[in-house]
């Protein structure tokens, strides 16, 4: 693979104008089909086979007209007032005349007043799914009311669920990222390349993803992720090339030589990493869920067009800047770290040194903040966590206020028999059960279709819809409906279809968790022809996803800290967040763990002993490593500033994820774990060594083939 990427990297140097011309085609054509193709997203958390999909299947096919989308509009008097019907008749007349309402329920007649006469809820119904709404009828829905004058009307419901704005506060995680490569490289031209080779990719990524949303429905999210992917490793891969091209260049090869050089040799872990990043989220699809896979797959391509970039295009640009990559010293022969001055060997001899209480201090401090996360509770965000201002938080908060939180946690049992008769007979007896249920608060008449042969009954729980009461509530319903015969009963509902994704996504969580370390052991297995190191790995892997576990826990559903991080209402965490968090935290441990252990693994061939071969790893990519993970935490923060509940918690458990996983595992306890381990890290069955292909990660055969001229040959075995 070295051999190969060489010659690619020789190629893209000296054939440029080509190259560059081909990838600004390529970003052109994308970005037209994105305007041109460009579909809407939404928050469609479909769950094929569970009893709520089952039962909104139902509705759209029996009861066609309560199918759609709903909204809530909350109408409130002056403290001390109480509504009447005249004044509220508006509100209800202009919801009605809003284009695409099928229903606007006067609350007077449906009984939603509260007790004390202030409160009332208007329920709208639209003849469509909340996605396929237009931003049109969203404002004309947002203005329902305007005409009501002395009173408080705010508007909430699923039809406000959008997709979240990526602004100007994401551009944060990018300039610090810009900061970092200019402190690291010393040179604005290298800094500079490094990050425009990395915003062409995301920009060529991104304009492909969004030319399929027209065909592939796309959760709101599935964007953002990619986008925050693809920013964090194109320039964390570009950085490692232009590093190692630096690195050749410094020792007299020509640039263009040490451009193939360094895509040859730093370009082969690029390409282990990326691949290891993608095959994890691409393994998304094996949990059966699809908006997930999608979004694994959509993430993947981001980080696949990623690497291509920079295989290919950033040698382009290395011909374009040539020697002014380096600073002006390095251009007359200096180099900071000649003699093992550095940083990096420093802390290379100091941790290999006192390897013991470092290991024991580091395990057991990922140990304790691993603690929070054995009480990680999974829910889907609702308008309660939604950024306080907004139209649904206003609307909920007003709700809970007039009515209570179990109000904005509605339930829906469908009933559908053969007959009318039937059908009437299992909705009253089914009503009966589940108002004797523990946290149902009210249960409202059946509502038959035309036919009569399907009835929903409305069911209102006393706590809110991530509370863990109702998630208690909704499994207790099932358990008592399910002894009624003569009918079938399935519960929905915005609130139910959040329990059964979590329940769902919870259950594959350890599946998903033992493959992608099964994968992490046979994948470096094959990179570095050891037992022992890829069990490291992994362990190291499971201290990362711990410890990031336990302290999004502490914060985003505990409370703790909260207030720094503009968490207002601490919940349970969304529910694919910590599915997501295992498969891209591993492909990201495994960059690090690539790119310091190949060159520990490279010394110790060439006959270094174990322990110096450690430090020279540590002292060779020590900084390298820093600036990455700086770049990929810089990136990942940034989105932390998002309002998006799911946003901010996912960009803060990347960044927490990346540092932990960085500066504590891969640069501490895995150098005091190699000089522990010492010859025994690199031993490897005679057997086993004959059977696993070489993919030659550290470049050994190349070497040989240019020192040598002959043809690469096998890689040589390690006792």
């Amino acid at each position: 693979m070295a051999t190969l990427l060489y010659r690619l990297g020789r190629f893209s140097f000296r054939r440029r104008g080509r190259v560059a011309a081909v990838w600004l085609l390529l970003l052109v054509v994308l970005g037209l089909a994105a305007a041109a193709f460009h579909g809407p997203t939404g928050d469609k958390f479909a769950m094929p086979g569970t009893e709520s999909q089952r039962a909104l299947d139902a509705l759209a096919k029996e009861f066609p007209q309560a199918s759609g989308a709903t909204g809530a509009i909350v109408v409130a008097a002056p403290q001390g007032r109480k509504l009447d019907p005249a004044a509220v008749a508006p509100v209800v007349k202009e919801a009605a005349g809003v284009p695409g309402v099928v229903a606007a329920l006067d609350p007077f007649k449906t009984g939603a007043v509260s007790a004390d006469g202030r409160y009332a809820l208007v329920q709208v119904q639209f003849d469509r799914k909340a996605q396929d709404v237009t931003e049109a009828q969203r404002a004309a829905y947002l203005k329902a009311g305007s005409s009501a004058k002395g009173l408080r009307v705010e508007h909430g419901g699923e039809i406000l669920n959008g997709a979240p704005e990526v602004g100007g506060s994401e551009g944060i995680g990018v300039v610090i990222a810009a900061v970092v490569l200019i402190v690291t490289f010393g040179s604005l031209v290298a800094a500079g390349m490094t990050l425009l080779n990395a915003l062409i990719g995301v920009g060529a990524g991104m304009g492909g993803l969004f030319a399929l949303s027209g065909v592939v429905e796309l959760t709101s999210v599935t964007p953002v992720l990619a986008l925050m992917l693809g920013l964090a490793v194109g320039i964390d891969y570009s950085l490692f090339i232009t590093s190692r091209y630096r690195q050749f260049l410094a020792e007299g090869v020509t640039p263009e030589e040490a451009a193939g050089r360094a895509v040859g040799t730093a370009g082969s872990a690029v390409v282990f990493a990326g691949a290891t990043v993608v095959i994890a989220l691409a393994g998304l699809s094996v949990v059966g869920i699809p908006f997930l896979s999608v979004m694994g797959l959509a993430a993947a391509g981001t980080v696949a067009v990623a690497v291509l970039v920079a295989l290919t295009l950033l040698p382009a640009f290395l011909s374009y800047a040539g020697a002014r990559v380096l600073p002006r010293k390095q251009r007359t022969g200096e180099n900071a770290d000649a003699g093992g001055r550095g940083f990096g060997y420093t802390w290379g001899r100091v941790v290999t040194r006192l390897r013991v209480p470092i290991l024991v201090a580091g395990v057991l401090a990922l140990g304790a903040l691993t603690l929070p996360a054995q009480n990680l509770r999974l829910a889907l965000p609702d308008a309660g966590t939604a950024a306080p201002g907004t139209p649904a938080r206003e609307a909920y908060d007003l709700t809970s206020e007039g009515f209570g939180e179990g109000f904005n946690a509605r339930l829906i049992a469908v009933v559908s028999a053969a007959d009318p008769a039937a059908t009437t007979a299992a909705a009253g007896e089914a009503a009966k059960l589940i108002q004797q249920t523990p946290g149902v608060l009210a249960v409202a008449p059946p509502q038959p279709n035309a036919a009569g042969t399907t009835a929903l009954l409305t069911i209102i729980p006393k706590a809110g819809p991530t509370a863990a009461a109702t998630e208690d509530a909704v499994h207790a319903i099932r358990a008592k409906v399910a002894a009624i015969g003569g009918a079938e009963i399935a519960v929905t509902g915005a609130t139910a279809v959040g329990i059964d994704v979590s329940d769902k996504l919870a259950d594959a969580m350890p599946v998903y968790l033992l493959l992608v370390v099964g994968l992490s052991v046979l994948l470096l297995m094959l990179v570095f022809r050891s037992i022992l190191v890829p069990v490291k790995a992994a362990l190291g892997f499971l201290l990362t996803v711990g410890s990031t576990f336990g302290i999004t826990v502490a914060i985003f559903q505990e409370g703790h800290l909260a207030g720094l991080l503009g968490v207002d209402v601490p919940g349970p965490l969304v529910s694919f967040l910590p599915i997501l968090l295992i498969g891209i935290l591993f492909g990201l441990a495994m960059d690090y763990e690539v790119f310091l252990v190949s060159r520990m693994r490279e010394d110790y061939v060439h006959g270094d002993t174990p322990r110096q071969a450690t430090i020279n790893g540590m002292g060779h990519n020590a900084r390298v490593v820093t600036a990455a993970a700086l770049i990929m935490t810089a990136v990942f923060g940034g989105f932390v500033f998002m309002h998006d509940p799911i946003i901010k918690s996912m960009g803060f458990a990347l960044a927490v994820g990346v540092l932990v996983d960085a500066f504590v595992v891969r640069m501490t306890l895995v150098p005091a774990v190699m000089s522990m381990l010492g010859r025994a890290a690199w031993w490897l069955p005679r057997a086993l060594d004959r059977a696993l292909p070489d993919l030659d990660v550290e470049g050994e055969r190349l070497r040989h083939h240019l020192t040598t001229g002959a043809a690469p040959r096998e890689h040589a075995e390690v006792s």
